[in-house]
């Protein structure tokens, strides 16, 4: 059974940081892109980042670069995503995405084959 499991998200105050991670079982995680997509109430989803199945290539969206880095550990089957000057704006459900092919997150009609259930992650004083 293919699962992506978010965990690391939470209440953190803005300029802060925090680091989420998508584990993964079921399939074998050395072959995937894995890329995080994220929405927040009342607007369209979002993608954030990408990184490719040897982390050799990844990507960014415009208003997370900079601050934001995305990560592999393969021998973990987890793909983390560091997010540091964490700002209001980014308060959403953030959610991991695997599929074979690499993707760029500015693709926004871009759909993975498996995704995660989604972690809340606010950003509030």
């Amino acid at each position: 059974q293919v699962q992506l499991v978010e965990s690391g998200g939470g209440l953190v105050q803005p300029g802060g940081s925090l680091r989420l991670s998508c584990a993964a079982s079921g399939f074998t995680l050395d072959y995937y892109a894995i890329g995080w997509f994220r929405q927040a109430p009342g607007k369209e989803r979002e993608g954030v980042s990408c990184i490719s199945s040897s982390g050799g290539s990844v990507n960014y969206a415009d208003s997370v670069e900079g601050r934001f880095t995305i990560s592999r550990d393969n021998a973990k089957s987890t793909v983390y995503l560091q997010m540091n000057d964490l700002k209001p704006g980014d308060t959403a459900v953030y959610y991991c995405a695997a599929d074979p092919v690499y993707w760029r997150s500015r693709d926004t009609l871009y759909v993975p084959e498996y995704w995660g259930q989604g972690i809340q992650v606010t950003v509030s004083s």
